[in-house]
């Protein structure tokens, strides 16, 4: 499908970004919130979505310099982070070009591409973490076994910013956060790990009802295994 087919008949459209690192102005597809569409949430926080989805459009690149991040951190770049992005991703680059729509693969690829930026940048572990989490759910949505992968390597990533990093971590208080580590280390196996932080969110006098709820759900689901 060509660009100007797909824009015509989707919900996409052309945003014009400045690259904090290199100021050339590019365009990004990005998807109107209007068309969002939610079919269901997997119980990791994973949203399925009725036509496009806006996993695929989370990470903006420039392609004058190499530059990748998750669309809300693109402007949050430090001077420290930039001499090491021009001196190890910047020399390197060649520019690449996608079609749109974007897919799985793609959004595999461009957010890979975030995290080798983030990690080369020594960025944040929550947000090293965050990417790793969703290039797990882009392997969960194609029925690949690296989402298992992925998912352990997003779960040590989010304990060390738990444990590193002052609140709010992406928009997550404590409690959210605690239940994602939890239901992350359910998913892994890791059943000790995953009651310990489920049962913080369960005797929470903080927690939200709904929050509780879910975090039972998953309890009673390492529960009903013995």
């Amino acid at each position: 499908m060509t660009q100007s087919k797909a824009f015509a008949s989707s919900a996409i459209y052309l945003k014009t970004i400045k690259c904090p690192l290199c100021h050339r102005e590019f365009k990004e597809p990005a998807l109107k919130t209007s068309s969002l569409r939610i079919l269901k949430r997997d119980s990791d926080n994973f949203t399925y979505y009725k036509g496009e989805t806006p996993y695929f459009y989370e990470v903006f690149l420039c392609n004058g310099c190499g530059y990748a991040a998750m669309n809300n951190d693109f402007n949050n770049m430090k001077d420290y982070q930039k001499e090491k992005i021009l001196k190890n991703i910047t020399v390197k680059w060649t520019p690449r070009a996608y079609n749109t729509p974007y897919d799985e693969r793609i959004a595999i690829e461009r957010y890979k591409l975030a995290l080798i930026t983030t990690i080369i940048s020594e960025g944040k572990k929550s947000t090293i973490g965050m990417i790793l989490l969703r290039i797990a759910w882009m392997y969960r949505s194609l029925g690949e076994a690296e989402e298992l992968l992925y998912l352990k390597e997003a779960l040590t990533a989010l304990e060390e910013a738990y444990n590193l990093e002052e609140f709010p971590i992406y928009n997550l208080d404590e409690l959210n956060l605690k239940y994602l580590l939890g239901e992350l280390n359910r998913r892994l196996g890791n059943d000790i790990e995953a009651l310990k932080y489920l049962g913080d969110v369960i005797t929470s006098s903080k927690a939200t009802p709904r929050l509780k709820n879910l975090a039972r759900d998953q309890r009673d689901k390492i529960k009903n295994k013995f």
